[in-house]
């Protein structure tokens, strides 16, 4: 399987990411503020009826506005997943936002459009996150090699390298190669990789990870593997596959929804005949 290498461009594309930055861009995510203001027409809901004492349309404003603001654009995207024969597990949630506007619950409506939208917000944030970690490892892997060459140093392309060329790591760089030290000794802070908390002495004949940080000491380097085949590439590989796939409970539940929504629907059809109240249905 052929493992990506990350050069110059990469760089350029993919840009550190703090923790503050990716909150800041789950807010500017739509699923965030519906929910943010879901919460808010909710509380002025409950003041307006239970402090203030209205009720009827006055009380009932602040819901409606949720399912306006918030519901439609919840639903429509539920229904483009369904004519594209998307059967995710967020549909019954959509039937019963639907459900509730023709009932006229508009609070649980309410809630569900809460439930459905922070669920989608928590989701986004925590793929933000994992971008973020991915930005950092990019950053800090270096993209050109100090390579030997006839008693010279030169730079060179991490593509560019071989099994069996000569490198220099001059101190407090990071290894670009898995490889084996020629000339030493020195020490190597490898606590990125294997969470170690101390430096790892290294000497003629010891084996260096790509990623681990140089200490104080120029080391020479034999590179034992390919750039594309390096420890930090296929933790990059790892990384970057992570952050493309779904949750696995995330597809289980698309695929289980499938299933259990027109079985949700079933039941609620049957507990509406045989009770005699719409309410019922109501999933």
């Amino acid at each position: 399987m052929m493992i990506k290498s990350f050069n110059d461009d990469d760089m350029a594309t993919i840009k550190p990411q703090s923790p503050k930055e990716a909150v800041r861009q789950t807010w500017q995510c739509r699923e965030t503020l519906i929910a943010f203001f879901t919460i808010v027409m909710l509380v002025v809901h409950l003041v307006l009826r239970f402090l203030v004492g209205y009720s009827g349309a006055v009380a009932n404003a602040p819901l409606w506005a949720t399912m306006f603001f918030g519901g439609a654009p919840l639903v429509w995207d539920l229904l483009v997943e369904l004519f594209h024969r998307q059967f995710v597990s967020d549909l019954l949630a959509g039937i019963s936002i639907v459900t509730s506007i023709l009932l006229g619950e508009y609070l649980a409506g309410s809630l569900v459009v809460l439930m459905l939208s922070g669920g989608e917000a928590l989701e986004a944030y925590a793929v933000r996150s994992a971008s973020s970690v991915l930005r950092a490892l990019c950053k800090r892997m270096p993209s050109v090699a100090h390579r030997k060459v006839d008693g010279a140093i030169e730079d060179a392309d991490l593509s560019e390298l071989v099994v069996g060329d000569f490198f220099a790591i001059f101190p407090h760089e990071v290894c670009p190669i898995d490889g084996t030290v020629l000339e030493g000794p020195g020490v190597m802070d490898e606590s990125y990789l294997t969470g170690e908390p101390y430096m790892m002495s290294k000497a003629p004949g010891l084996k260096v990870l790509s990623g681990a940080i140089n200490g104080e000491s120029a080391l020479f380097i034999r590179a034992d593997k390919l750039g594309i085949d390096s420890r930090y590439a296929k933790i990059m590989e790892v990384m970057e596959l992570s952050e493309q796939s779904k949750p696995i409970m995330r597809r289980m539940a698309d695929k289980l929804g499938a299933w259990y929504t027109p079985l949700a629907v079933t039941i609620g059809i049957v507990a509406w005949v045989a009770t005699g109240d719409p309410v019922r249905f109501l999933p």
